[in-house]
């Protein structure tokens, strides 16, 4: 009897154990099962949350103390350029420009940087060697580099041209924008070769000079006028204006164009003897005043749109002899003025003040 319940102790003991295990594997695989479909974690990243500590618990913090005894600040200066230079790439084709009001031919050169006996000779056809000839609108050849800019012509060879213009064969033939056949360098007819370094002679629109007295001046005009009063050589401005606002004096333009408007007074630049006072073309010069100043000098004022003085008509410097205009074969109202000396023409800044 008592082994009987021994037996039935011991069974139900096993059974307990036995259910047990059994509930520790069901909640293992359960927990297994969690772990494994659960969506991963990025690996390594632990977040903690951290405190700033503020300004009273960290309390004052020094920079360490440089010596510097003379007290002056040391510090490397840097120099910071906003400009790119970006080099020029040199120009080999002609540039057509088309004439604004206020361009003139020293203008137009200066600005495409050739000079001005460039710009004449490669535009004859319109200008004809005056760089007064210049109109609105007017269409002007720029060519690439100075020298002669030449229609080739049936005929031409290479030696004739280049001995024409005073350059050098191989300097035509190796220059990139005429795009030479060295195998038959021979440039066809009607086509436009640059000859670098050329040159020619000018045509010149000039007056000639009338004598007065013992000047020292030769004329194809023989009348000369009397006596009157003799400059001192000593100049002064014929404008109120002491700027340009067309050609400079040069090779081409043997004076210079000063700013007046229609109207402006023009003035005896030293005294001296009226000996051309003449209205109409005049050659290009339009209304002319012309005064011979008895110690060599001639000055001359063209382009008026009024005379005030008469030829023979003694005048003293600072007088008031005409108006500027736009007469003649001008291109917008200035003072186009001339000086010569002994019969020859210099440049009216050597003796302007």
């Amino acid at each position: 009897m008592e082994n009987s319940k021994n037996k039935i102790s011991s069974s139900q003991t096993f059974n307990i154990i036995s259910w047990v295990v059994t509930g520790v594997v069901v909640i293992s695989l359960i927990s297994f099962g969690y772990i494994k479909f659960k969506a991963p974690k990025a690996p390594g990243i632990i977040i903690q949350a951290t405190t700033i500590p503020t300004a009273e618990q960290v309390g004052e913090v020094s920079l360490p103390q440089i010596s510097n005894p003379s007290g002056k600040v040391q510090a490397i200066v840097r120099l910071v350029s906003l400009k790119t230079n970006i080099p020029e790439r040199p120009r080999y084709n002609e540039i057509d420009h088309k004439v604004v009001r206020g361009d003139s031919v020293f203008a137009i050169s200066s600005e495409y940087k050739i000079n001005p006996e460039t710009l004449l000779w490669a535009n004859y056809d319109v200008l004809e060697d005056s760089p007064d000839s210049l109109r609105l609108g007017m269409v002007l050849r720029v060519p690439p580099t100075d020298g002669v800019y030449y229609k080739w012509q049936e005929g031409d060879t290479l030696d004739s041209v280049a001995t024409k213009f005073k350059a050098k064969q191989d300097d035509v033939i190796n220059w990139p924008g005429n795009n030479i056949d060295l195998v038959d360098p021979e440039p066809e007819v009607g086509t436009y070769v640059m000859i670098p370094g050329g040159s020619r002679e000018f045509v010149q629109w000039l007056i000639p000079t009338v004598a007065r007295g013992s000047s020292g001046t030769t004329s194809l005009n023989s009348s000369a006028c009397g006596g009157g009063p003799v400059g001192s050589g000593g100049f002064v401005w014929p404008a109120d204006n002491h700027f340009l606002s067309g050609n400079d004096y040069w090779g081409g333009h043997l004076a210079i164009d000063l700013a007046a408007g229609e109207g402006a007074p023009v003035y005896a630049a030293d005294s001296g003897v009226v000996t051309m006072a003449a209205g109409g073309y005049n050659g290009g010069y339009g209304n002319v005043v012309m005064i011979d100043h008895g110690n060599g000098y001639v000055s001359l004022y063209a382009h008026l749109s009024q005379i005030n003085v008469i030829r023979c008509q003694g005048v003293y410097v600072g007088n008031m002899i005409g108006l500027a205009g736009n007469t003649g074969n001008s291109f917008g109202s200035h003072l186009h003025f001339e000086v010569r000396q002994g019969g020859g023409f210099i440049s009216p800044w050597y003796v302007l003040p």
